[in-house]
């Protein structure tokens, strides 16, 4: 078997501790839960990579995706881009979206790290990129600024320029007091973004908005459902609020059909629905062509290699998922994360792995 073939390809549940908990207008997540990859190859590199199932219900569902999909791999090319054009074939009737688009970015971006162990480049390189340190926001969830105003503080003397909070209280007045005193807090010159998770209806987004004016939000994220194009074009024509969506965004048919509906400012690419590095490539064109900033969203690891060939990149998110488990994580120097190789730079903590693995 030669050394740039497939052996074998691996996918094990995790359930990790998250240092900072998603606390979002839907709910709370405390413990990230995650399918690892592992593609094996004839040349005795292993290629790895994570995808994150939000429930920790789905993983079983998650795992058993990858099992299937596993024996088919085995004996073929490590070739990222001929290998996600087999699975758009294959899955072309039910579609990518969902269970199986994320099992497919999974093994995608598994295929890249294995190809940058085999030639010791980082998967930026590999993609005609190169690593450089690149401006991040830090992200937090739904907060009390009260009690997290020291980590709001120390986000800032870190070296943060740009910080991100989710909105979506019950009450709206709650959300303007919020937004308030985080802009008291972080002080003038640091960029401030918010995040309503799609809580919002259009009319009550235009209404709420109203009320942010005069805080200076970078950007307004999913006010409304993922899915409602329209209502997010319709929150652009009627706010002064600059409009950013995407995470939700599957494939680069996805990113097509925003720009094409008018719904957004910017883009955020999610690397597990947008179809791993092959897709986000691609969409990142589109994006490009309509002159639309593109952030990143959750898997900083992939998403700092991502962001080096993205023509009209603006932030990486930085939310740490997989830290617990990783024995160097990614983390922040003066406010700005730089991709680091051979392939993704993320080595799995084998003791971590073990202790964090569910029994289902």
């Amino acid at each position: 078997m030669g050394a740039e073939t497939i052996s074998r390809v691996r996918a094990r549940p995790v359930v990790v501790p998250m240092a900072r908990p998603l606390r979002t207008a839907s709910g709370s997540i405390t413990a990230a839960p995650l399918l690892l990859f592992d593609v094996d190859t004839g040349g005795g590199v292993t290629g790895r990579s994570y995808v994150f199932a939000y429930d920790q219900a789905l993983l079983p569902a998650l795992a058993s995706v990858a099992g299937e999909l596993a024996p088919g791999l085995t004996g073929k090319p490590l070739a990222p881009g001929a290998r996600m054009r087999e699975f758009q074939a294959r899955f072309r009737l039910p579609g990518l979206q969902g269970l199986a688009g994320m099992v497919v970015s999974g093994v995608e971006m598994a295929l890249w790290d294995a190809f940058g162990h085999l030639t010791g480049l980082p998967v930026a390189t590999l993609l005609g990129g190169e690593p450089a340190p690149l401006r991040a926001y830090d992200s937090y969830g739904l907060i009390d600024p009260v009690q997290e105003e020291r980590a709001l503080r120390g986000s800032v003397e870190s070296g943060f320029r740009a910080v991100k909070i989710k909105l979506g209280h019950p009450d709206a007045a709650r959300d303007v007091e919020v937004v308030a005193r985080v802009r008291e807090i972080i002080g003038p010159d640091v960029e401030l973004m918010v995040d309503y998770n799609q809580s919002l209806t259009p009319q009550e987004a235009r209404r709420r908005l109203a009320r942010l004016d005069e805080f200076g939000l970078y950007w307004v994220e999913e006010p409304v459902h993922a899915e409602d194009l329209a209502g997010h074009a319709y929150v652009r024509r009627t706010t002064n609020a600059r409009v950013q969506t995407g995470e939700n965004w599957w494939f680069p048919a996805g990113c097509h059909a925003a720009i094409t509906a008018g719904a957004c400012d910017f883009a955020m690419f999610d690397v597990m629905k947008i179809g791993g590095f092959t897709g986000w490539t691609l969409a990142a064109g589109q994006a490009d062509a309509a002159s639309l900033p593109v952030s990143s969203h959750l898997f900083v690891e992939a998403s700092a290699h991502a962001m080096t060939v993205t023509p009209s990149a603006d932030w990486l998110e930085y939310f740490d998922l997989a830290g617990a488990i990783v024995p160097e994580p990614y983390r922040p120097v003066g406010g700005r994360i730089t991709a680091r190789g051979p392939g993704l730079g993320i080595p799995w903590d084998e003791e971590a792995v073990t202790a964090y693995t569910p029994r289902f």
